[in-house]
């Protein structure tokens, strides 16, 4: 069962989405993607949505929201991109893992390509530990 997963940063307009979409397109076996914004911008920045399409990922369901008390309690994990240690924003900051990312709004398509590289590659990481935690029971049953 795919583990429910928010990404969130401040303005829900390019690194989340990103991570989002990334994680819907490669990883649904074992990620339930959603993303929010502290402060959301209410759009998904043009150039997020570029960058997704020419890496062969859908930025078609993509849409900057507001977290929401309900969304952060169906989150099983959060993955916190804004910038802000968790320990500062979130009372229940044990399901909460900091990502270091560059925020590259406003930036050239350059920057966006390294930031959506960087952020590729993070989701690639989380998916592999969550399919490797979710071997770890059935390899235990034989």
């Amino acid at each position: 069962m795919p583990l429910k997963v928010l990404f969130l940063c401040i303005g829900n307009s390019c690194r989340s989405p990103m991570a989002e979409a990334i994680a819907r397109g490669s990883a649904g076996d074992a990620i339930e993607a959603s993303s929010a914004g502290l402060v959301p911008l209410g759009y998904v920045a043009r150039m997020t949505k570029q960058t997704l399409e020419k890496n062969g990922y859908s930025a078609e369901q993509l849409a900057s929201k507001s977290i929401e008390p309900e969304i952060w309690k169906a989150a099983e994990l959060v993955i916190n991109m804004s910038g802000r240690p968790r320990e500062g924003l979130f009372g229940d900051w044990d399901k909460v893992e900091d990502w270091e990312i560059e925020d590259p709004y406003g930036a050239d398509p350059e920057v966006y390509q390294r930031i959506f590289e960087e952020i590729e590659r993070r989701v690639n990481g989380l998916t592999e530990r969550l399919r490797k935690r979710a071997e770890k029971p059935a390899a235990t049953e034989e």
